[in-house]
């Protein structure tokens, strides 16, 4: 037998292989490799055989990786007195072929679904995987003999799928054409062995903190990547928060989807943490005995936003805007819009102004948030409004809107109704996101 260090291997690599008995004969070879998430989620348990000479009506067998041996020449033996198990009817093992390779993940780093190729595992002496599995592992971390297969990585990139080309190819042929590929890798500790969909697709395990600190653009491409069945899992799985702003960045039928089968409850959670904008543009898209059966879920304060909204035309003023901003009397000071801002419940990102009214909420001033800032807490707004205000009638076009923040540059228009009270803002992103979608 050789003297095993930590060999590099893969399930590409593997499957066909020859596995001899104690006397060297063939025994059988590798057919799939099957691990135990219960037992442990990190090494293989066994690898799966079709036995030499056996009706392929009959099950297949797993010698279990601990009894396993290497020869010289590369070949895997299984020992003297190890034993055979057949294959359980019960679907209790992953199998990495099968439940893995050819299907869709998330990779989280790189804000992008892929494909796996393969997977990356590790041949060590068993010694050294008792060691890592503590001592409640399996294993006796003084045995010197017999094997252990630990799962690293998943490979996404094009070298895995080059192994795959060329299997049955000699391995030293494999490797060394496959070398010449870039290799893109997840770790295998990013990947949900546990909570398996009934179409057995193995999940990428992604905790809430990090899918809330992904872009919503990024989300959403990522939620229109996937396959129905993965599209839907992820996004139920979501907080209210980050749906909200996920299902703001998709198309109208993709929110259609997603939406489809959750209940009225559920939505309406969802789109209480929607800008009230992208909320209307949702709820009109959707039959009205559905929009209707949401609002009624919804706290009275977010719908009566979201209900003044549906009444105008997506294609005006008031159809874009947004019922999210601060305004306070002409009579404030920056200490009070500092104070306004910290209590403020909608998206802090999109603020770029803070908007003066009178009692009668008549628009008065317009005063960047950056000034705001800036200021003395005692200071008046008044003095560091804007020289001119420039804002639009409600019912001005999408055009009209358009070609005011490309005259005048702006980042926020307040939207006012006949008799000039403010009744909205537009922001930037709002009218990009309306000429992505007119285009």
């Amino acid at each position: 037998m050789t003297k095993l260090g930590h060999q590099l291997t893969s399930v590409s690599a593997l499957m066909g292989v020859t596995v001899e008995d104690a006397g060297g004969r063939t025994l059988g070879h590798v057919r799939e490799f099957a691990v135990s998430p219960p037992v442990d989620a990190n090494h293989v348990h066994g690898l799966v055989l079709r036995l030499t000479g056996a009706p392929r009506t009959d099950r297949l067998s797993i010698a279990a990786v601990s009894d396993l041996e290497m020869t010289s020449s590369g070949e895997l033996r299984i020992g003297r007195q190890a034993t055979l198990t057949p294959m359980p009817e019960e679907d209790s093992y992953l199998m990495l072929e099968r439940d893995l390779l050819d299907q869709q993940i998330i990779d989280v780093h790189g804000h992008k679904v892929v494909r796996v190729n393969d997977v990356e595992l590790v041949w060590e002496p068993a010694a050294d995987a008792a060691v890592q599995a503590g001592p409640n592992g399996a294993g006796d971390a003084s045995e010197e003999h017999g094997l252990s297969l630990r799962i690293a990585e998943v490979e996404v990139g094009l070298r895995g799928a080059v192994r795959r080309l060329l299997k049955g190819l000699p391995a030293a042929t494999v490797e060394r054409v496959s070398a010449r590929f870039r290799t893109s890798v997840i770790p295998w500790d990013f990947v949900d062995l546990i909570d398996r969909d009934p179409a057995r697709r193995v999940r990428l395990k992604i905790e809430q903190d990090r899918l809330a600190k992904m872009h919503p653009s990024d989300l959403a491409d990522i939620l229109e990547e996937l396959a129905p069945a993965e599209r839907q899992a992820l996004f139920t799985s979501l907080d209210e928060g980050v749906a909200a702003e996920a299902l703001e960045e998709v198309e109208p039928k993709m929110q259609k989807a997603l939406t489809d089968s959750l209940d009225s409850e559920r939505i309406a959670g969802i789109v209480e943490e929607m800008d009230p904008a992208a909320a209307a543009d949702f709820l009109a898209e959707l039959p009205e005995e559905r929009s209707e059966a949401i609002l009624g879920e919804m706290d009275p304060e977010e719908r009566q936003d979201v209900e003044e909204l549906l009444e105008f035309s997506g294609n005006s003023a008031a159809g874009e805007m947004t019922t999210d901003y601060i305004s306070l009397g002409e009579a404030a000071v920056a200490g009070e819009a500092v104070d306004a801002l910290r209590e403020f419940g909608g998206d802090l990102e999109t603020l770029t102004h803070v908007f003066l009214v009178d009692d009668q909420n008549v628009l008065r001033g317009v005063v960047p948030l950056v000034k705001v800032l800036l200021a003395q807490p005692g200071s008046a707004l008044a003095g560091l409004s804007d020289g001119h205000i420039v804002s639009c009638d409600i019912h001005a076009s999408g055009k009209k809107v358009a070609e005011l923040f490309d005259k005048y540059n702006l980042r926020a228009l307040p939207v006012v109704d006949a008799e000039k009270k403010l009744a909205g803002v537009i922001y930037a992103e709002q009218v990009i996101a309306q000429l992505r979608t007119n285009h």
